[in-house]
């Protein structure tokens, strides 16, 4: 698309021409000259136009499809979480340059010159060459600068991706940095990585200005040649005779096009940095190896659960949890209580993905949890905070169950204490709703589901003694007929398991 432009360049040279040839005769081909020369210009305009729409299309397709690669990574545990946000965002609207504007102007710089070439012969052969000569130093200048600008790329996505990660990690430490008075030297850190990037984004900047500088040079210099050519061989001054018949029209049509031979080679290097930047972001993109993943087996109604020495570790950090060994028998309720920062959590959060699994398997009705995909259609979940939606009371009950019926809301509402009107709006802060009733909504919302293994993490959290001893009941319903897993520090909770396991 962007080569088709050549046409009307030329159309445009050979109109003005056409237009100065018969200017003096004052003849008809003034007007024809003109009107080719509107033409020209219209029609290459809306080449540009549809040039770049259909780069912003195809970068736009490309750019997606690789976020989804990389969000799918973050999420399973095979990117760390800093630098997987840095690649999913910035990573990723670095390729668009590269689609959008390098890929279409890189196709262009290999054709068009040519074609440029071959029209400016056809009317000054020498004109041509000269323009052909001066290209050669210029491909050579580009590619060094080129090849210094990739590795200064690497270099400042690399410094971008540590100020990431840094800032990430203090972010999560805030607590410890403000009870350890530690806020002056985490600044300094951020303060250091920031001027870090700083100079690398200055480094790669000077090369980006060498390159343009590079180009405008040449580009400059091959079109005063020509026109200093064209000068001498119409005024007859050349020292050397050179048989070449070149008139007025010829001339101005060379002269009219000699930085058409460089306009493609400028608009490759105007986004050259583009390039650059995409390819040093390339390695973080690449989707990381994970096993092929079978669709999860339909459970029974109360599955057999079973941890064979479970490890789940994040990224470099020390397991949280090692070495683990459980069997949970069909139906049997088991509570996981220990200090916080044990695993309870992170054992529930293998079943969703939410966890990795690092050594160990888990196994439910004998299937492996390693071997097989999403299993959360077949799970119940009430996690410590409960995600409330815009709505009414009954759509945020259903969310786990959409088709579920108007009744089979209401006894899921009932059986679980939730007594409000099922048609009361609800904002997305859950604004009006109590503690309890927030506590509540998600236990109704996992009852509903009804799904045979159930996975309950700190139910009574953030609830008063009283609040506590009122939802019990209601938990004792949901887990009944049910394999069950609790995690959680009341000893009320406790007592409705068969097994409690200390971490």
């Amino acid at each position: 698309m962007t080569t088709a432009d050549v046409l009307p360049a030329t159309g445009f040279a050979a109109g003005l021409a056409l237009t100065l040839t018969a200017w003096p005769n004052r003849s008809g081909a003034i007007v024809t000259g003109i009107l080719l020369m509107t033409a020209a210009f219209v029609v290459r305009g809306l080449v540009s136009q549809r040039a770049a729409d259909v780069g912003a299309r195809a970068a736009a397709g490309i750019k997606g499809q690789v976020r989804r690669g990389v969000v799918a990574d973050l999420f399973a545990g095979l990117r760390p979480s800093g630098g997987g946000l840095i690649a999913a965002v910035e990573g990723v609207d670095r390729l668009e340059g590269h689609y959008a504007r390098f890929e279409p102007a890189r196709m262009a710089a290999v054709a068009a010159p040519v074609l440029v070439l071959i029209a400016i012969a056809t009317a000054s052969p020498v004109s041509a060459l000269i323009l052909a000569l001066t290209l050669i130093p210029f491909g050579l200048s580009l590619w060094l600068a080129g090849t210094a600008a990739a590795a200064e790329s690497r270099n400042q996505f690399q410094a971008l991706e540590r100020l990431s990660g840094l800032f990430l990690d203090r972010i999560r430490a805030l607590p410890a940095v403000a009870a350890f008075q530690a806020s002056d030297t985490v600044a300094s850190e951020v303060e250091r990585a920031s001027d870090a990037l700083a100079k690398r984004t200055a480094r790669v900047l000077r090369i980006a200005f060498l390159s343009s500088g590079i180009l405008e040079f040449f580009s400059a210099l091959a079109v005063a040649l020509v026109a200093v050519y064209c000068g001498f061989q119409l005024l007859g001054l050349m020292p050397v005779p050179i048989p070449e018949p070149l008139d007025l029209g010829r001339a101005v049509f060379a002269l009219v096009l000699a930085p058409e031979v460089y306009a493609p080679l400028r608009r490759m290097a105007a986004a050259y940095h583009d390039r650059q930047a995409a390819e040093a972001v390339v390695p973080t993109l690449e989707r990381r190896d994970a096993p092929t993943l079978l669709p999860a087996p339909r459970l029974g109604k109360s599955p057999t659960v079973s941890f064979r020495g479970v490890d789940i570790a994040y990224g470099d950090a020390p397991p949280v949890v090692s070495g683990f060994d459980l069997k949970i028998r069909p139906g049997q309720v088991i509570a996981l209580t220990g200090a916080s920062g044990t695993g309870k959590s992170s054992l529930l959060h293998l079943f969703l993905g939410l966890s990795p699994l690092s050594a160990g398997e888990v196994e439910v009705d004998g299937h492996p949890l390693s071997r097989h995909g999403d299993w959360c259609g077949q799970i119940g979940w009430m996690g410590q905070s409960t995600v409330v939606v815009p709505g009414t009371l009954a759509d945020n009950i259903a969310l786990s169950q959409p088709d579920a019926s108007r009744d089979l809301i209401r006894a899921t509402a009932e059986q679980a204490g939730l007594t409000l009107d099922l048609d009361r709006r609800i904002d997305e802060r859950g604004g009006g709703l109590s503690g309890g009733e927030r506590r509540r909504l998600a236990l109704a919302r996992a009852m509903l589901k009804q799904a045979p293994l159930l996975l309950l993490d700190e139910p009574t959290a953030h609830l008063d003694a009283d609040a506590e001893a009122a939802l019990i009941p209601a938990l004792a319903a949901a887990i009944k007929g049910r394999t069950c897993l609790i995690a959680t520090h009341s000893r009320a909770v406790m007592a409705l398991a068969d097994r409690v396991v200390a971490l």
